[in-house]
């Protein structure tokens, strides 16, 4: 495997800095270029109810598929999907059809909204791969629903292993829950710093954090995770601001959009996006009895939930749960043009801070956008607002 060594990684002048470099140069960043050199097999999912234990434990590198980083014109992905589909989708698929993922040996997506659903359609007909498949998922948390998905889990294991001519063995997949509750475990010290009045890590660098994980081998992750935390706990840098935030609502990979908060006196402590707390937050539980392709099904289903889950109760108790942890003054809900799942979510969730005594700002953005103008303007008159309230 091509990784760095916790020893090696202290040789860099910082982790964030190499962090920085795999999203500035996704897709085709260096770590993901040479595992495909080395023949390892690279399959890219979407949607954080895809497995990723399962591709790790078959010798496959999981990355995550996004769009571009940045708001930008979508014309080739418009050319393919009707204009009301959100951006998020559009600008993933363009990627595709500039074969920017031409590396990629495989895509598995979940069916858990119509863009998912219509953008692995599309990047199946018109940027075909000697493998795709698509999972469906509930939208409940009952036992019932939980077979149902167990099912779809051990069919796609399954299609993987005729794929490859391999078989995915207990044993690999109990090696791959352990890497990868290593790796949410990490995420979560690295959030706890968060919590503090004056952290040493503010919201724009997690982003960065966050986007590198799905774009790099796990355990190179996690050893420079390791890294990082120790340079964060012994540093005496400090963020401050206005108020404490958190930023809801749909797939968010661009820092500038954080930062742009951040400059003008937020402070983003914590988050509810499916790229963001929601990839991490739950670790798969099992023990020596436990199946663990079960144990995996499980985990998935019933993690941190999205807006499309049912009942939403819920997703509110573990919102609220955040806001308390993180002593969230305000939460600014960024919500991608036509996400359905989030834009019918928003009244509900409004009403549930509201009754809260949380003020909450709703932006109605495109994927990708870094924050400004009009946007901006809001923002700062909602922390205004948060400022006022606090004094």
């Amino acid at each position: 495997m091509n990784m760095l060594s916790a020893e090696k990684v202290q040789t860099f002048s910082g982790v964030m800095e190499r962090f920085r470099e795999i999203n500035r140069t996704f897709p085709k960043s260096p770590e993901i270029l040479s595992a495909k050199s080395r023949g390892q097999k690279v399959m890219g999912w979407v949607c954080t109810y895809v497995p990723e234990e399962l591709l790790d434990a078959a010798g496959v590198l999981p990355v995550r598929i996004s769009g571009y980083a940045k708001e930008t014109d979508l014309q080739d992905g418009t050319a393919y999907f009707y204009v009301n589909n959100c951006s998020f989708a559009r600008s993933c698929l363009q990627l595709g059809l500039r074969g920017e993922y031409d590396y990629l040996d495989g895509f598995v997506a979940g069916s858990t909204c119509d863009a998912a659903r219509r953008l692995f359609d599309l990047w199946r007909h018109y940027v075909p791969l000697p493998f795709s498949r698509i999972i469906t998922v509930p939208r409940k948390y009952s036992e019932k629903a939980l077979d149902l998905y167990f099912a779809q889990v051990i069919q796609l294991k399954k299609d993987i292993e005729r794929h490859l001519g391999i078989e995915i063995t207990s044993q690999a997949l109990m090696r791959s829950i352990a890497l990868h509750n290593e790796s949410r475990a990490l995420l979560r010290a690295l959030n706890d710093l968060r919590k503090l009045d004056e952290p040493p890590i503010d919201g724009a660098q997690t982003t960065e954090v966050l986007n590198a994980s799905s774009r790099m081998p796990k355990e190179a992750f996690n050893d420079c995770l390791k890294v990082l935390l120790r340079e964060l706990e012994g540093s005496k840098l400090r963020h401050k601001g206005k108020a404490r935030i958190m930023v809801a609502g749909s797939a968010l990979n661009n820092a500038e959009f954080i930062q742009s908060i951040e400059r003008i006196g937020g402070l983003v402590v914590t988050d509810e996006l499916c790229t963001g707390t929601r990839y991490w937050y739950d670790p798969v539980s099992f023990t020596d009895s436990t199946d663990p392709l079960k144990a995996i099904a499980r985990r998935y289903l019933n993690n941190f939930p999205c807006a499309r889950m049912y009942p939403s109760e819920e997703r509110f108790r573990s919102v609220l749960r955040l806001v308390r942890e993180f002593r969230v003054d305000g939460v600014i809900s960024q919500t991608i043009r036509y996400c359905s799942p989030y834009s019918n979510d928003l009244p509900l969730l409004s009403d549930v801070l509201n009754r809260n005594g949380l003020p909450m700002l709703s932006l109605d953005v495109e994927y990708g956008t870094s924050g400004s103008g009009q946007i901006l303007t809001r923002v700062q008159a909602f922390l205004e607002m948060l400022e006022a309230r606090r004094k």
